[in-house]
């Protein structure tokens, strides 16, 4: 990603784990969190979890389901420990469906591995009823 710092920056973590991400490489990608990380997914409270075990569950599912997806890292920036990007993952599911997931993620960085992530990523809707509809459908709550 251009600018991205020297390998040991915050920002450089993120770079580690989208080139691990694209090779389907669990071990790489474990190797850039710290062992007992916290995710959390603010939007999904139910989905948070503490270490490499369940990351290693969700990702060998969507490594499954998404055989080819990839992810670009879309833009970051980081201040101190702290780190916020963009991503874009991309594929076609087993089921030959195409897989767009978009969002935000802030990392807390500590000695060149992430010790905590918010994750806000989103599958992506391309055919929905637009603005109107899609506020009157989060007030409903549907």
């Amino acid at each position: 990603m251009p600018g991205m710092q020297s390998e040991s920056s915050p920002t450089a973590v993120l770079e580690r784990l989208r080139r691990a991400i694209n090779r389907h490489d669990l071990d790489a990608m474990a190797a850039c969190f710290e062992p007992d990380y916290h995710s959390e997914f603010p939007a999904h409270p139910d989905r948070t979890f503490r270490g490499h075990e369940q990351m290693r569950k969700n990702w060998t599912q969507i490594f499954g389901a998404v055989p080819d997806i990839k992810a670009a890292l879309l833009r970051c920036a980081s201040e101190r420990d702290t780190v916020w990007a963009e991503w874009e993952w991309k594929g076609t599911r087993a089921d030959s469906a195409p897989f767009t997931m978009r969002g935000t993620t802030i990392q807390g960085v500590k000695q060149d591995r992430i010790a905590w992530v918010r994750l806000y990523m989103e599958p992506v809707q391309e055919d929905g009823a637009g603005a109107d509809e899609g506020v009157r459908q989060s007030l409903a709550g549907r």
